[in-house]
């Protein structure tokens, strides 16, 4: 079509030029029959062109829209996650503090035989009213224990429905924001096209050759532009289709260097370990730690710690090279965090770890709510948490190595641009306000 215009606006020229020239009382008719004829052309060759307009800007305005939609989507999902891990907070304290007075409540029961102590203050009644009151009093005991289970059983019912819902909500607004990455190329692709086709139209309403040859230029800069930017488009597409072949094996390499005992590197200790006030042997853990609560930075939720297994030291001066990393695209069986980020990378390497604990930040309540102890001495084989690192979203990462609380090493996704699974730091103090402001805390299996 667009040949068609540049040959028609030729026409034209060629045609008013010869009839200055040779234009005669007996030529008119032909002439100007021979002109009404370009100017129909030319007036057909304009309605089709500003069709073309019309479409590619309906094409741009639907993009456009779709951009909006899904910018929008994500704010009221960031919101429900929020308010999700606010109401998971609040569950998983309940639990916990719940599952204490469980525990208080058995040991009790074992050590002073409670069915015997029922029966003995029974029999000890001064009197029929007397044992009556005593069985209605137990009776009312047994009925709060049982009210107490059922309570129980129903919050842990409602901290999994919400994870879910939580986790739903994540993957949906990592999904919004890759599908908002992939318009940008094609909305470029489509506002050359539309600044082609404009240029074109202008192209068809020049008269004078020098006008038309400047637009024709600028029309042919815009196409240039257009094919350059469906070129981008073609580029990042093929660059992404030969990351995904090699992507494919990242979690096999990272789950093998952990099991081989390739996952640490051998580099210099990190001078943190040198601090004078560092400890040179893995201690016990705390007995008890303070979680941050996610809704709100100014109150804490302080929960005991379970007995945790002891730390393990690794100085082994022998271990491989950092592995290299690829980041898949597809997500591994039984993982249902977005992949590339750190939730991902842990739950590739630590299978324990459960399927919808919500962002880092979150990890802490969800693991306790699942009956894991949590506590502040790192371990080889427990799971890292910075709940104040990663833009307010918490960081976790699978810790592969020992040396002391102040000098550790790990395995990691989404650490410092890099979406694959790896060791990016070697030999590193997680208590430096680098990671977070100084705040870590471990999960253990």
């Amino acid at each position: 079509m667009k040949k068609r215009i540049l040959s028609a606006v030729l026409v034209s020229g060629v045609t008013l030029g010869t009839a200055a020239v040779t234009v005669n009382a007996d030529d008119y008719d032909t002439q100007i029959a021979a002109q009404d004829a370009v100017i129909s052309n030319l007036t057909s060759e304009q309605a089709a062109a500003q069709s073309q307009v019309d479409a590619i800007q309906s094409q741009v305005s639907s993009l456009q829209s779709q951009q909006a939609e899904l910018e929008a989507q994500n704010a009221q999902l960031e919101a429900e996650s929020k308010k999700l891990s606010e109401e998971i907070q609040v569950l998983s304290s309940k639990i916990v503090a719940r599952n204490e007075t469980l525990k208080n409540q058995a040991r009790n029961a074992q050590k002073n035989a409670s069915a015997t102590s029922y029966i003995n203050t029974i029999l000890n009644s001064k009197s029929v009213s007397d044992a009556i009151n005593r069985v209605q009093a137990i009776r009312e005991v047994v009925a709060a224990n049982k009210k107490m289970l059922d309570e129980q059983e129903a919050d842990k019912a409602a901290i999994e429905q919400k994870q879910a819902e939580n986790q739903e909500a994540i993957n949906t607004v990592v999904a919004n924001k890759a599908t908002i990455e992939q318009n940008q190329a094609a909305l470029a692709t489509q506002q050359a096209e539309l600044q082609a086709a404009q240029l074109n139209l202008s192209a068809q309403l020049a008269t004078a050759e020098d006008e038309r040859a400047n637009l024709v230029a600028q029309k042919e800069a815009a196409e240039q532009a257009a094919a350059e930017a469906a070129a981008a488009q073609a580029a990042a597409e093929a660059q992404a289709q030969a990351e995904a072949q090699a992507q494919a094996e990242s979690v096999a390499q990272a789950q093998a260097a952990v099991q081989n005992g390739t996952a640490t590197t051998d580099t210099t200790t990190d001078t943190s370990a040198q601090d004078s006030s560092a400890d040179t042997s893995a201690q016990a853990p705390a007995q008890q730690v303070s979680t941050p609560a996610q809704s709100a930075p100014a109150q804490q939720v302080s929960t005991p710690a379970q007995a945790a297994k002891p730390a393990t030291t690794n100085n082994s001066s022998s271990s491989a090279a950092k592995p290299s990393s690829v980041t898949p695209t597809t997500n591994t069986a039984g993982n249902t965090y977005p992949v590339g980020q750190c939730t991902w990378g842990v739950k590739s390497l630590a299978s324990w770890v459960g399927n919808y604990w919500g962002n880092a930040n979150q990890w802490i309540a969800s693991a306790q709510a699942a009956g894991h102890s949590v506590g502040t001495t790192p371990q080889a084989g427990a799971v890292a948490v910075w709940p104040y690192d990663g833009g307010g979203y918490g960081h976790v990462a699978y810790v592969t190595a020992v040396q002391s609380s102040t000098n550790i090493q790990v395995m990691e996704a989404n650490y410092a641009g890099n979406s694959s699974i790896g060791n990016y730091r070697g030999w590193f103090n997680p208590t430096s306000s680098t990671w977070g402001g100084g705040t870590v805390y471990y999960i253990y299996q």
